[in-house]
C-alpha cells in the first residue's frame, strides 16, 4: 500500500506539472499495485487451484481413455483421415490464390496516353478535362474534399472544408516525362504522349465519416473512378492503385518472342484482338506494351556528296543534334551556383524541316585548310517515316509483352484469370513457326516464390529433423514429432475453407513454416519428459531383464499420462498466448496507447493495410496451432506410445 501511495503521489505530480502521459503511467501502476493482493490475487489463486487442478484431471481421465487397448490405434488412423479430408476439401473446394493480399489503395494513379507523337500541349488539354471530372466528383461525393489541390506548376486550388473527415489530402496532376506506369519498367524516354494524375488518400484510421460511422473503402472509389473515365476519345485512360509488396510486373503478362519483328508486332496484335474477342472478365485494359507508328524524320545522307566535299557523317548529325537539342557552350556562375548555357536554335526554326535542313555546315577544309560552309540539304534528304516506340528483348530473343491489371477490387482473382487465358490460348489459339509465348510477371514470381517457399519448408522439416535426432538419440521420436508437425496443417487448410480466404503465397507459407517451429518445440517438451519418466521407472523397479523386474507396457502407459498432466499447463499458456497474441493482427485491432495515456483518447479501430498484408500469416498461424494444440497433448502421446510399443514388441517387452 505505501509503495502504490508513492508511485500514486509521484504520477499525480507529473500530471499536474505538464507530463500527463508518464504520470498516468505511474497512477495506473499504482493502481494496480493496490488492487494486485484484494482483486487479482484472489482470482488467479482460485484458477490455479480449482480451475487448472480439474482441468488437469479431466485430461488424465481422457489420455487414459485414448490410451486404453486398441483406442490407440484409432485415434492415430482418424487423425490421418482428417488429414486426408482436409486436403480433399482444399481440392474440391480450391481457395483462390494470390501472390500478395489485395491491399486498400493509399493512393490512385490514373494514367492518360494518347498516340505516340502526340504534342504535350494536346496532351496537357485532354489531362485538364479528365483531372476536371476527378475534381468534379471528389467535390461533389458527401464527405470527400480536398484540403490542397497541386497540379505540376498551376495554380493551387482550396475547396472548403465540409463537416465530414476528409478522405483525400492532394491530387497532383503531371503531364510529359515520368508519368509512364512504373509496372512497366524503367522509362528515359521523352514521353509527351503520357500523363499522370495521383489521388493521394489520408492514413487508413482517419477514413471514417463522422455522421453514419461507416469505413470509407479506398477500393470502392478507384472503382468509381474507373467508370467515371471511361470512354475518352483518343484517350487511353488506367486507373491503378498503389502495389503492396515488391515489384512483379502486371498481372496479366504474356512475353511473345520471335526472330522476324514484323512477324512478331502481326502475331502479337492478332494474339491480342483473339484474348479481346473472348471477353474474359476481369481484364482492366489489355495492350501491347510497345506502340507502332510512331512518327519519325528519316535523314539519309548522299556520302558520295559528303566525301566530295570532306564531310562526315558525324559532323552532319552532330549539326542536327546541336540544332534540335542543344550544345553546351559554356557556364554562367552567379555566386555559388552555376548554370549551363546551351546553344540550339529557337522553337520555330527547329520545328521547320525547311529550315532545319538549309542551315549551314561550318567546318575547316582539312586538305587546304579554308573555312567552308555547306547547306545541309545539299549532301542529305529528309523522309517523312513512322516506325515502332521500342525493341525489347528477353534471353537475347525480340519480345513483345501483352499486359493489363485484374479488376481485384471487383473479386476478380489474377491466377484464375490467368488460368482462363491459358485455357483459350491452349485450346482455340494457333501460333505460327518461329513465335513462342509465356506468362510471365506476377505469374512468373508467383510460382518462383511458391517454389522457393516449399524448399524453404522442406529443409525446415530437414533441419529439425536432425537436431532432434541428435537430441533424443532415437529415430522414433523425431518422426513422431515430424507426423505432429504435418497433421497440424490440417488446422490450417480446415480453417482456410471454413472461412473462405484467400491463400496468400508468400504470407501464409511464412506462417506455416513459423507454425513448423511452435508444434516442435511443445512436443519436444512434453516427449523429453514423457522419455524421463520412463527413465525415472526403470530406476525405480530396478530394472535387471529377468524376471518380474522388467519395464511393461501399464509401466509406459503411468509416465505418459503423468508426463501430459504435468506439461498440460506449459503446453497450453504457450498456445493460448501465442493465439491471443497474434489475434489483434489477425483482426487488425489498433490502440493508440500514447494516445491513452496522454490524452486518453485510445483512438481505437479495426482493420487497415497491416492486417491486409499480416492478417493472413496471423489466422495461419491461429488455424495450426489450435489443431496442433490438441494433437501434442492426445495424438503425441498416442503416437509415442504406439512407437514404444512397436519396439517393445520386437524387443520381447511383456504386453498387459
Amino acid at each position: 500500500r505505501t509503495l502504490a501511495g508513492i508511485i500514486l503521489g509521484v504520477g499525480l505530480l507529473m500530471t499536474l506539472s505538464g507530463v500527463p502521459a508518464a504520470g498516468n503511467i505511474l497512477m495506473f501502476m499504482g493502481v494496480f499495485i493496490f488492487i494486485n493482493p484484494k482483486i487479482i490475487s484472489p482470482v488467479t489463486n482460485k484458477f490455479q487451484t480449482s480451475f487448472l487442478p480439474r482441468l488437469e484431471n479431466a485430461y488424465k481421465k481422457f489420455i487414459a481413455f485414448a490410451l486404453y487397448r486398441k483406442r490407440p490405434i484409432s485415434f492415430f488412423f482418424g487423425v490421418l483421415g482428417l488429414f486426408i479430408s482436409s486436403i480433399f476439401l482444399v481440392v474440391a473446394f480450391p481457395p483462390k490464390v494470390v501472390f500478395f493480399p489485395a491491399n486498400e489503395p493509399a493512393y490512385l494513379n490514373v494514367f492518360l496516353e494518347k498516340p505516340i507523337g502526340t504534342d504535350i500541349n494536346e496532351t496537357d488539354g485532354d489531362s485538364r478535362v479528365i483531372e476536371q471530372k476527378v475534381l468534379n466528383y471528389f467535390n461533389q461525393v458527401p464527405g470527400y474534399y480536398f484540403k490542397t489541390l497541386a497540379s505540376g506548376d498551376r495554380d493551387t486550388i482550396e475547396i472548403p472544408d465540409t463537416n465530414l473527415m476528409p478522405i483525400v489530402k492532394s491530387i497532383i496532376a503531371q503531364v510529359g516525362n515520368g508519368t509512364s506506369d512504373p509496372s512497366e519498367g524503367p522509362s528515359m524516354a521523352n514521353t509527351p504522349e503520357k500523363a499522370r494524375i495521383q489521388i493521394s488518400f489520408v492514413e487508413f484510421s482517419d477514413r471514417q465519416i463522422t455522421e453514419g460511422g461507416g469505413l470509407i473503402s479506398t477500393s470502392d472509389i478507384m472503382n468509381t473512378v474507373r467508370e467515371l473515365l471511361a470512354g475518352n476519345p483518343g484517350v487511353r485512360v488506367v486507373v491503378d492503385k498503389d502495389a503492396a509488396g515488391p515489384p512483379m510486373g502486371k498481372a496479366i503478362n504474356i512475353d511473345v518472342s520471335g526472330d522476324d519483328f514484323n512477324q512478331l508486332v502481326n502475331e502479337s496484335e492478332k494474339m491480342l484482338s483473339f484474348i479481346k474477342s473472348k471477353n474474359i472478365e476481369g481484364i482492366e485494359d489489355l495492350k501491347i506494351n510497345i506502340q507502332t507508328g510512331k512518327p519519325e524524320l528519316i535523314v539519309r545522307i548522299d556520302e558520295q556528296k559528303a566525301r566530295r566535299l570532306n564531310l562526315s557523317t558525324a559532323q552532319i548529325g552532330m549539326t542536327i543534334r546541336t540544332a534540335l537539342f542543344g550544345k553546351e557552350i559554356s557556364q554562367f556562375k552567379q555566386g555559388e551556383d552555376e548554370y549551363d548555357i546551351t546553344l540550339r536554335l529557337n522553337e520555330y526554326t527547329r520545328n521547320n524541316i525547311d529550315n532545319l535542313m538549309n542551315q549551314r555546315i561550318t567546318f575547316r577544309d582539312m586538305l587546304d585548310g579554308q573555312i567552308r560552309q555547306v547547306p545541309i540539304s545539299s549532301v542529305a534528304s529528309v523522309k517523312k517515316s513512322s516506325t515502332i516506340s521500342a525493341v525489347k528483348r528477353n534471353d537475347l530473343k525480340r519480345t513483345i509483352s501483352l499486359q493489363s491489371n485484374v479488376l481485384e477490387a471487383d473479386g476478380y482473382n489474377p491466377t484464375e484469370v490467368v488460368t482462363e487465358i491459358k485455357d483459350v490460348l491452349k485450346n482455340e489459339y494457333t501460333k505460327p513457326d518461329g513465335i513462342e509465348y509465356k506468362f510471365t510477371g506476377q505469374q512468373e514470381e508467383q510460382a518462383k516464390e511458391m517454389k522457393f517457399l516449399g524448399k524453404a519448408l522442406a529443409i525446415a522439416i530437414f533441419l529439425i529433423l536432425m537436431i532432434i535426432v541428435a537430441q533424443f538419440n532415437s529415430i522414433s521420436s523425431p518422426i513422431v514429432i515430424l507426423f505432429a508437425v504435418v497433421m497440424s496443417f490440417t488446422g490450417v487448410f480446415t480453417g482456410l475453407i471454413s472461412s473462405g480466404m484467400e491463400f496468400v503465397i508468400i504470407m501464409m507459407m511464412i506462417g506455416i513454416i513459423s507454425l513448423a517451429g511452435v508444434v516442435v518445440n511443445n512436443a519436444i517438451v512434453l516427449m523429453d519428459y514423457t522419455n524421463l519418466l520412463i527413465t525415472r521407472k526403470e530406476l525405480e523397479i530396478g530394472v535387471s531383464g529377468k524376471g518380474k523386474d522388467r519395464l511393461t507396457i501399464p509401466h509406459i502407459i503411468e509416465a505418459i499420462i503423468e508426463a501430459g498432466r504435468t506439461r498440460l499447463r506449459p503446453v497450453l499458456l504457450t498456445a493460448i498466448t501465442t493465439v491471443l497474441g497474434l489475434l489483434p493482427m489477425a483482426i487488425g485491432l489498433n490502440i493508440d496507447f500514447i494516445g491513452l495515456f496522454g490524452s486518453g483518447d485510445p483512438s481505437i479501430s479495426l482493420g487497415g493495410d497491416n492486417v491486409i498484408f499480416w492478417g493472413p500469416m496471423a489466422w495461419t498461424i491461429i488455424f495450426g496451432l489450435t489443431f496442433a494444440t490438441f494433437l501434442t497433448l492426445v495424438i503425441v502421446p498416442v503416437c509415442f506410445y504406439l512407437a514404444l510399443r512397436l519396439k517393445y514388441l520386437v524387443l520381447g517387452v511383456p504386453r498387459y
